[in-house]
């Protein structure tokens, strides 16, 4: 079968090589998920959160160490790579918590001479497909609540960021999980396809491209009715209103298009900006974006590291090259960023004015330090102009009337509407995408919805 292997994208150094399950391990860490179902199902609630939250106290304990294999593994600076951990914390806790109220049944009002209730039940074995550019994050958010409803769990995660995997599958072993609650597979795509169809599954968790969220969903439908979740791509809006707090938005935005060098799915791409702040935003904005610092992640003064593969940089280059021959124009030369000396991945951010929205970097999700500023009139462009994309995931409004915003985000077609933020997770909220960014629901109590299913108990008494 070979082996897999993590190429760093700080310096190409190997940093973890693991071989390739075969089809009869793949097969078997299902066989292991439908043999612990039944015994988990019953646990009591109460014993499947302590466990769970067991598993995260082994994942937070280690919080440096697995802060620093993030930063080798996909290339975020390690300023902030400490800060995944903690949001995986956060948000698997506030799971823990929505749990007991989420997971409790409906009872419909009394009928004389009637039982009447309608149960969730756990889906079954549940395989999680995470990817590699927020891997810690994007695997709480299913991970937590599947275990937590009485699903064991099957992780295949990027090949970019095995370490995770393993890290976690730690965790749950300190945490004493039972046997084939939480597995692990180091798969490639044909036996992730084949394991997709397996229809022992109860729901598949899916975060990644869009083109991938199609092959995921024809697998599942090909053999079985397997519940699919897809979290996908976007290619997300902000408009900045004539009334926006300006230094604010300016500073707030700029991190939004950039953190983690852009590799978001729901990272600001496109930037609307009312015709009365226009020049004023554009300067403001490519100014704080010419102060990040392009370098070895592992530095401490650097604030922008590599994007996770040579390859990546190309496409986001090609991208922006098509752009800049379509008549976009360029605001920041990359020469000033002394990174850029280390050759891709390292890339530099670029801003970019002159935009149509028929062009790719307009339309198409980027997954780089790259956004687009283009001019608007007024509210009504803005809206047409935001909404005029296959994707859906998030768009923010930068305003100072929540009237303004309220207004806006009816007509949104998104997940979620910011106002006065980007690029950010409440797990009290839905996590959603609409169009081509998605289907299905993490997070908040609707999170447990999928992986969980109604059994409606209709009994009539007799004498």
């Amino acid at each position: 079968m070979g082996e897999m292997t993590c190429v760093s994208p700080i310096d190409g150094a190997i940093v973890a090589q693991r071989a390739w399950a075969t089809l009869p391990e793949c097969e078997r860490a299902i066989d292991g998920a439908v043999a612990a179902a039944d015994a988990w199902r019953k646990t009591p609630l109460e014993e499947r959160r302590a466990k769970t939250s067991a598993l995260i106290d082994a994942v937070v304990a280690k919080k440096a160490t697995l802060a620093d294999e993030l930063t080798l593994q996909m290339g975020r600076p390690r300023r902030y790579t400490e800060g995944e951990i903690g949001g995986f914390e956060d948000r698997g806790r506030r799971m823990l918590e929505l749990a007991e109220a989420a997971l409790a049944p409906y009872v419909p009002p009394d009928k004389d001479g009637f039982v009447r209730r309608v149960e969730r039940v756990p889906v079954g074995p549940v395989l999680v497909l995470a990817p590699w550019n927020y891997p810690w994050l994007t695997a709480v958010n299913t991970i937590v609540p599947a275990l937590v409803a009485g699903n064991p769990v099957v992780l295949k995660h990027s090949d970019q960021t095995p370490l995770v995997a393993d890290r976690l599958l730690e965790a749950a072993k300190e945490a004493d999980l039972p046997e084939g609650v939480f597995q692990i597979v180091h798969a490639n795509h044909d036996h992730v396809a084949r394991m997709v169809a397996d229809r022992r599954l109860g729901f598949v968790a899916f975060t990644g491209s869009v083109c991938g969220g199609r092959t995921v969903a024809q697998a599942a439908l090909a053999s079985s009715f397997v519940g699919v979740g897809l979290e996908l791509g976007g290619n997300d809006p902000a408009y900045v209103a004539a009334d926006a707090d300006f230094d604010f938005t300016v500073e707030n935005l700029v991190d939004g298009a950039f953190f983690n060098s852009g590799q978001s799915c729901c990272a600001v791409e496109r930037i609307y900006v009312h015709a009365d702040l226009f020049d004023r935003f554009v300067e403001a904005f490519t100014k704080l974006t010419g102060e990040y610092v392009l370098g070895d992640p592992r530095d401490a003064e650097t604030t922008l590291g590599p994007v996770v593969r040579k390859r990546n940089a190309r496409a986001i280059q090609q991208q922006v090259d098509k752009a800049v021959a379509a008549g976009a124009r360029p605001l920041l030369d990359a020469a000033t960023f002394a990174g850029v000396e280390r050759g891709a991945p390292y890339l530099a951010p670029q801003v970019l004015v002159d935009v149509r929205d028929d062009m790719a970097i307009m339309k198409e999700e980027t997954f780089g330090p790259v956004v687009g500023i283009a001019r608007v009139a007024d509210d009504a462009e803005a809206l047409k102009r935001m909404n005029c994309s296959h994707y859906g995931l998030t768009a923010s409004v930068w305003t100072t009337d929540l009237e303004r915003a309220e207004t806006l985000a009816a007509d949104l077609e998104t997940g979620t509407v910011f106002m006065n933020r980007c690029d950010a997770l409440d797990p009290d909220l839905a996590w959603v995408g609409v169009k081509d960014s998605g289907r299905g629901c993490t997070l908040s109590p609707m999170g447990y919805e999928q992986l969980t299913r109604p059994k409606s108990i209709h009994f009539r008494r007799r004498g």
